[in-house]
Parts: structure tokens; sequence; C-alpha cells
């Protein structure tokens, strides 16, 4: 699919890492760019990068839908990319207890939940919305998945239960929506150096980068939205979840 000025895109987690990094790849690109995300988050960016933010709280569908029907009034929407979501840590066992069930409920609330959310209402509207091009394409949806969906490390039992359920929701709704023109794939990012990255220790940041086996570094943010723009640009990948990780496959810890 080709993107210019007569596109609407929608972008969760669109006020930092993955998402902003999207969100402005989207607009260099002319797209009009809707980018979701707490209130709390958005009032934190000084620069908004031209991309239209309505405070959003993806495990609402209401507040989704007002930000859907938001990009339709700018042009029609053809690109939705699912980034928000938490990497909480807690083990199912350990010293003060067994896993907080509320912990694991509010983790695929937010990760699965929230992206089924936002991608049943985008394709919605998609599906509303005249083909582009002779096949009867109408729109792409990009969600994001994780390595940690099939190696999923200690203390990462609802990080990587959420991020394996968005990996077969992709191919389940690419199925679902083929007949509506609308193609979904999910991209499963390794260790990739976002602000939730910034707390680390430099030890611990080195140790993580010699676990890649090629290239030796945590990946950098804007090499998410090249993947995503790759996706958009070939009619012909659907149903498809596409590993970022430098050959990296995660240990037990």
């Amino acid at each position: 699919m080709k993107l210019d000025s007569n596109c609407s895109a929608v972008v969760t987690g669109a006020a930092s890492g993955l998402g902003n990094a999207t969100a402005r790849a989207l607009i260099d690109h002319g797209v009009k760019v809707v980018g979701l995300d707490l209130p709390s988050a958005v009032d934190k960016l000084e620069d908004h990068g031209g991309i239209e933010f309505v405070p959003t709280d993806v495990t609402d569908p209401a507040q989704v839908a007002t930000a859907i029907a938001k990009a339709t009034s700018l042009a029609p929407l053809r690109v939705a990319v699912n980034c928000a979501g938490i990497a909480p840590s807690q083990r199912i066992v350990g010293r003060k207890g067994t896993h907080d069930p509320a912990f694991f409920a509010k983790t695929i609330d937010i990760n699965l939940n929230g992206t089924f959310y936002v991608l049943a209402a985008a394709a919605g509207a998609m599906a509303e919305q005249d083909p582009v091009d002779a096949d009867g394409q109408r729109g792409v949806i990009i969600n994001t998945s994780s390595v940690a969906a099939f190696e999923g490390q200690v203390g990462q039992a609802a990080y990587s239960a959420s991020k394996a359920a968005v990996h077969s929701l992709s191919l389940t709704a690419a199925r679902d929506l083929a007949r509506s023109g609308i193609r979904v794939n999910a991209i499963a990012p390794g260790v990739v150096e976002t602000p939730m990255m910034a707390q680390i220790t430099d030890e611990f940041k080195q140790r993580l980068e010699e676990t890649v086996p090629f290239p030796s570094r945590l990946a950098k943010p804007e090499e998410y939205p090249k993947l995503a723009l790759a996706i958009i640009d070939n009619d012909y990948l659907n149903g498809e979840t596409i590993r970022m990780d430098g050959a990296l496959r995660m240990p037990p810890r």
C-alpha cells in the first residue's frame, strides 16, 4: 500500500519509544497521524512532531472509538499500529507469595485487550472505505508482539502470555478481515533501546547486547518503523509475525 497525504493512521503508545518513532516515520511519508497515549504521557511530550494526539486509555473501547473517529475525519484510515504496552515482571511463585492475579489481569488488559480494541475499531472504519487498488485492499494493521511470546523468561508469565496472544490474534485477524481487504501482521521485537530500558545499568545493558548474535547491540527505536513501513509497502505480506531481534533467542533468565 502506498502512503500519501490522503491517508490517516492511528498509532498507540505514540508519546514515546516505538510508537513515537513510528508516528514520526509515517508523518515523514505525508500521512496524517493520530497518536493514542495516556494523558500523562502526552503532557510530558514537548515536541509533538506533527502528531495529532488524542489522549486515550486503550483499555477503554469508548475512548478508542473517539480516537478512530478523529483519524477518519482527517483522511481515510489506512494504517493502524499497536505499540502501547507494559512489560512488568513477577514470578508465579516468589519470595512474597504467588503471582498477583490483578497484576496478571492488568498486563493482559493493556497488552492484549487494548490491542484488540484498537484493531477492531480500526478495522471497522477501514471496512467502510473504498479500496485503494484492484485487489480490494483497504488498510493495514500492525500489532506488536515480542520475542517473549516464544521464549518467555523467568518472571515474564503475564508479559509472555499477553504477547503470545497478540501473535495468535494477528493471524486470526488476518483471516477474519481478508474479505474486507485488510491485512494484519505483527512485529516481535527483541531488546530495544526504549525509555523502558533507560533504568538499567550500563553493565546490564552490555550483558544484554552480548546475548544478541548480530548486530551485537540493542535495537534502535527507528528500526521498528522501518520494518513497519516495509510491511505496509508489501501487499502480499499478511498474517505474519516477524521477529526483529538480531537472531536473539532469549535464555531462561
